[in-house]
């Protein structure tokens, strides 16, 4: 699996399905532990994350590994993956043409780590995960169940640093993973 996860990012490393690949410094593939039992997908690389080739590695990605240890894991027991795999310009949210040709990568991916728990982390991811009408501010912190698969929509990271009164709630959704994740092991 590790094996056909690395084929798949070299494939990924090559892709021009669509006008980002232009003025990408690196592909973004995802990163972390393959045999996880939760992924993080979030909306797509920023300036940080172009230059290292590393998702969440910014000050978002910084806090979101906070909320990751907080609720007793580490950043490499989890995957962290993105809708999109380069950079949009400006840290712009990603076009849909420019989603629907990243998907399938990352489908693949789910495929292939085969998590139970997928969180969706803003509002893109969820708009391209759960459902195109999905308002996170109101779905947030739901689960949702789409075949083997419990999914949860919260606040992006970066939500939080422009607006920190979310933290509260993103707090509370990151309980219940947490306690869903505790249920998984038991």
């Amino acid at each position: 699996m590790q094996e056909k996860l690395y084929e798949l990012s070299k494939i990924v490393l090559n892709c021009k399905k669509c006008r980002l690949h232009l003025k990408r410094k690196n592909v973004v593939f995802g990163e972390g532990n393959p045999f996880t039992k939760v992924m993080f997908i979030g909306e797509g690389p920023g300036e940080e994350e172009d230059k290292t080739g590393r998702p969440f590695v910014g000050k978002a990605g910084q806090l979101l590994t906070k909320m990751i240890e907080a609720i007793g894991l580490k950043r490499e027991e989890v995957y962290i993956a993105n809708i999109v795999k380069c950079r949009p310009p400006n840290n712009r949210v990603p076009f849909d043409d420019e989603a629907y040709a990243c998907l399938p990568y990352l489908r693949k991916q789910v495929a292939l780590i085969r998590p139970k728990i997928i969180v969706c982390l803003g509002a893109t991811a969820s708009k391209y995960i759960i459902d195109k009408d999905i308002k996170i501010t109101k779905d947030r912190g739901i689960w949702i169940k789409k075949g083997d698969f419990l999914i949860m929509p919260t606040y992006h990271p970066s939500a939080l640093l422009r607006d920190p009164l979310k933290k509260k709630d993103a707090w509370e959704d990151f309980k219940k993973i947490r306690d869903e994740l505790k249920k998984l092991y038991e």
